[in-house]
This record gives structure tokens, C-alpha cells and sequence, in this order.
């Protein structure tokens, strides 16, 4: 989808938050028309694959140091 691409092009992920955040206060209102609600839940929707795309990275770029029984840190792939 065009959106999403200029999405992580442009946006960062707390921008991106902050958004859904506005769409949702918005919806929740129920003061905009069926066409601007059905507009903002798309977009909504949109911002959601975006945050939770960025999320999936930022948990394989993490890692754990542990330690092993010889007192040495050893790093390990997260896992949640």
C-alpha cells in the first residue's frame, strides 16, 4: 500500500502512535460522517501494520546478555 510505504519513509514509530491515537479518540466520538469514519479506520488500520511491523523489528534487533557459569557474558537472541 502506497500510505504504509510513505509511512516508513517519513514516520516514526511514536509519530505513528500518536496518530492511531488521534484516529481512535476521533472514532470513538462518533461526531464525523460514515465516508470520514470509514476514511480513518482504513487509515487506522494502516497505522496499526505499520507499528506492529516496526515492533517484530525492534524485538529481532534485541538481545539478551546473560551470563554463564564461568562468570562471561554470553549475548542470546530474545525471545519473548
Amino acid at each position: 500500500m502506497k500510505l504504509e510505504r510513505d509511512m516508513q519513509m517519513q514516520m516514526s514509530f511514536e509519530e505513528a502512535i500518536s496518530q492511531l491515537e488521534q484516529i481512535v479518540a476521533r472514532l470513538e466520538k462518533g461526531e464525523v460522517s460514515l465516508e470520514e469514519s470509514i476514511s480513518d479506520f482504513q487509515q487506522g488500520i494502516e497505522l496499526s501494520r505499520y507499528c506492529a511491523a516496526r515492533l517484530d523489528e525492534a524485538e529481532k534487533k534485541i538481545s539478551v546478555l546473560l551470563q554463564d557459569e564461568e562468570g562471561n557474558f554470553v549475548e542470546k537472541d530474545f525471545e519473548a
